[in-house]
């Protein structure tokens, strides 16, 4: 067994004062892995060698004359039993500074009156400022409430570590009775994000939503209601053509079939977008359903004007276009702004379309239905001028610009036909069937 305890102070000031003739680091052993590593600058390094699961690893133990000799061999046995109890004792030392930097942090936080670290708000929030700059604003938003109004108030303060499945199961339930189902599903998979977060950053070991699998069942969606059949079209455009409301909403109802956008796209639209001499109207990717990313740095969405839409915007032009004025459909009240989410939807309750017959985003379901089944178009042409990102055999997402003449063509004969139901006539499609 190799000699333990051989180093002496006088050893110790001998090799620091050789050091310092030499300029050269000289490095002596006490034993049990103990060594100093003088330097010529006068100092000592106390430094632990051992062994844990086969492999070498080094500790500092402080410096010379700071650390005596019986200090650094006190220590030197202390890391050697912890090794003994198969525990890391850098890993250990590590651990025990992040708790002092936790506890820290945490004093500051109750101070300040915020959660602290390892409490799922905490974590929450951090995972949130980390995520959010990935999503729109909007989505961004809706997260945040989510946790805000259904998660912070029950398990906000609780650590992370000390949460447990029936726990999150409970509250998850006690969304659900309250007709919340969607939500309760959200709030689990937001808290299992939550919990990934955790385990990244020490605050917990494990996600605990991931025995929640299929506890809460995400309830088939709804689609949006829509007219699909020829003939009540028809009814639906001439009650549009009688509309009384202002003239503003009255376009905004024409035209929505006619391009077949998301509400929010069409009644967000400007003036500068539109290019009536080219008949093209053309969206900006910031506008368009998607991820931020796609936001920033996408494609914009062509969309090819029939005659019919023209016509639409030419009349409503001298009423929103000038005087550089922004926005095609401006708020009423405050023109400004465009115009409210409500404007199309309450129009269409006025003219007796309830909400399970038709929608503002109804006329993209009745548009895509009757293109495909009615005129035969194909359905990549209609899901390009849809803005669908429909994957091709390669693999690859259809670009908002391919097939532009295409869906010029089906765009022209798509207001043709529905100027020839509006009128009531027994249209006879492309398969021989009448409309």
């Amino acid at each position: 067994m190799a000699a333990c305890n051989t180093l002496t102070d006088k050893a110790i000031k001998a090799a620091l004062k050789k050091a310092g003739q030499t300029a050269t680091a000289i490095t002596v052993n006490d034993g049990g892995g103990l060594t100093l590593i003088c330097r010529p600058d006068g100092a000592g390094w106390w430094r632990l060698r051992y062994w844990l699961a086969s492999r070498e690893n080094r500790l500092s133990l402080g410096t010379y004359p700071e650390i005596p000799l019986t200090d650094a061999r006190k220590r030197r046995d202390e890391a050697r039993a912890t090794v003994a109890a198969g525990i890391d004792p850098s890993e250990q030392r590590k651990a025990a500074k992040m708790a002092r930097i936790t506890r820290a942090e945490a004093s500051r936080l109750a101070a300040a009156g915020l959660p602290g670290p390892g409490t799922f708000e905490h974590a929450a929030r951090g995972w949130h400022a980390r995520m959010s700059v990935s999503w729109s604003p909007t989505h961004a938003v809706k997260v945040l409430a989510l946790m805000v109004n259904d998660l912070f108030p029950y398990i906000g303060a609780s650590l992370l570590s000390e949460l447990t499945a029936p726990e999150l199961l409970r509250h998850a339930r006690r969304i659900e009775e309250r007709g919340a189902t969607e939500t309760a599903y959200r709030a689990l998979k937001a808290a299992g994000a939550v919990f990934r977060h955790g385990v990244q950053n020490g605050y917990c070991e494990s996600d605990p939503t991931r025995d929640l699998k299929g506890a809460v069942q995400l309830p088939v969606p709804e689609h949006r209601a829509a007219i699909t059949d020829p003939a009540r079209v028809g009814e639906l455009l001439r009650a549009i053509d009688g509309y009384h409301g202002t003239p503003v909403v009255r376009a905004a109802l024409q035209l929505a079939p006619l391009v077949f956008l998301r509400p929010g796209e069409l009644r967000k639209a400007e003036w500068a977008e539109i290019d009536l001499d080219g008949a093209t109207w053309t969206v900006p990717a910031a506008r368009m359903k998607g991820r931020l990313k796609a936001k920033l740095n996408g494609l914009a969405h062509v969309v090819p004007l029939a005659p019919q839409a023209v016509a639409i915007l030419r009349e409503l032009q001298p009423l929103t276009g000038s005087d550089g004025r922004r926005y095609v459909f401006p708020n009423p009240l405050t023109p400004e702004r465009p115009l409210s989410d409500n404007g199309v939807l309450s129009a269409l309750r006025r003219m007796g379309f309830g909400p399970d017959e038709m929608t503002g985003h109804g006329v993209r379901a009745m548009a895509r239905t009757i293109l495909a089944e009615r005129l035969n178009f194909a359905p990549e042409v209609i899901e390009a001028q849809l803005a669908h990102r429909v994957p091709d055999a390669l693999g690859r997402a259809y670009n908002r610009t391919l097939f532009l003449p295409q869906r010029r063509d089906m765009m022209t004969k798509w207001a043709d036909y529905l100027d020839l139901l509006r009128r009531g006539a027994q249209v006879i499609d492309l398969k021989g069937k009448a409309a």
